[in-house]
């Protein structure tokens, strides 16, 4: 059986999508970590995926489909090394995808590729222009991959090629959102209060199996539950939330980020500014896809409940 070959495994996602195939479908993983609890039916190699062992992985085992996961998010890690892993990383990969003829390749993206912008449309579906990166240098990156998995869709019909592009993910996962919802106390931006779509990790993971299925092609916006304005998502996490002046809020985490006290750069701000909201009647009517995690759910995810 030609197995699926999973990029970024030891994430929380890759771990969480691996568990849901394994046990159907041969899984090999690709990450530079270590695989703690890793099922003995689940293949890892942990090497750099820049390597030339990545190509000897596509010639012995000649993937059924490939989830590429392995997007590095951090913006302390210098800009070079962070261009080169991802965008030169994901090159490589493609180019192996093309070599050896695999049949799928998913690309999991976000949606703030798009950018909270004060001009947004309401909602914003896959056409939108992706300007997410005028303001966050850590979305450049992204945005560059995501427009090399687009272009690989029309290279390469042969292949099918799947861009997923979800909202504000919530679980036990470290990514800005949930970080933000584990503060003890949450500020907020004086005079803003915008809509947010958040989704469940696991209807990710669930939108990624969809998206396994053969004849499955294109670019997927993915959400959860209804939006519902921020300070309504805090108040159900059950937190204090204290609202502070722009500016002031700016400088303090600037000075924050200089000290190395804060994992969150002041660009972010703008996610709490900001309206980014996403259309994903594509991904309902053409993946299948419904979620499965109401908002009540989906906020208690970040505490690792569910």
């Amino acid at each position: 059986m030609r197995p699926v070959l999973i990029t970024g495994i030891c994430g929380r996602l890759g771990r969480r999508l691996a568990r849901r195939l394994h046990r159907e479908r041969r899984v090999i993983g690709v990450d530079r970590r270590s695989f703690e609890g890793r099922p003995k039916d689940i293949e890892h190699h942990q090497i750099d995926l820049r390597r030339k062992k990545m190509q000897d992985i596509f010639r012995h085992e000649r993937p059924a489909a490939v989830v590429h996961l392995g997007v590095m998010h951090n913006p302390r890690i210098d800009q070079v090394e962070h261009h080169t892993w991802n965008v030169t990383g994901f090159q490589r990969l493609l180019e192996y995808v093309a070599q050896y003829e695999v049949p799928k390749l998913i690309m999991l993206s976000s949606a703030n590729v798009y950018g909270p912008r004060p001009d947004n449309a309401q909602f914003l579906t896959e056409e939108a222009p992706l300007l997410g990166g005028a303001m966050f240098s850590d979305i450049r990156d992204l945005i560059e991959i995501d427009m090399l998995a687009q272009s690989f869709f029309w290279k390469q019909p042969q292949t099918e090629t799947v861009v997923l592009r979800p909202a504000h993910i919530l679980g036990p996962v470290r990514n800005a959102p949930s970080n933000y919802l584990r503060l003890s106390v949450i500020p907020t931006l004086l005079g803003f209060d915008p809509m947010v779509q958040v989704i469940h990790h696991d209807d990710v993971v669930s939108a990624i199996v969809q998206a396994l299925e053969p004849g499955v092609r294109g670019v997927f916006n993915l959400a959860g539950p209804p939006p519902l304005p921020l300070s309504e998502l805090i108040d159900r996490t059950g937190r204090s939330r204290v609202p502070v002046p722009h500016f002031l809020m700016r400088n303090v985490i600037q000075r924050l980020w200089s000290f190395r006290a804060t994992s969150f750069p002041a660009p972010e701000l703008d996610h709490i500014r900001y309206v980014c909201m996403v259309d994903d009647r594509r991904a309902r009517k053409i993946l299948g896809y419904t979620h499965q995690f109401d908002i009540q759910d989906t906020v208690r995810a970040v505490d690792g409940v569910l």
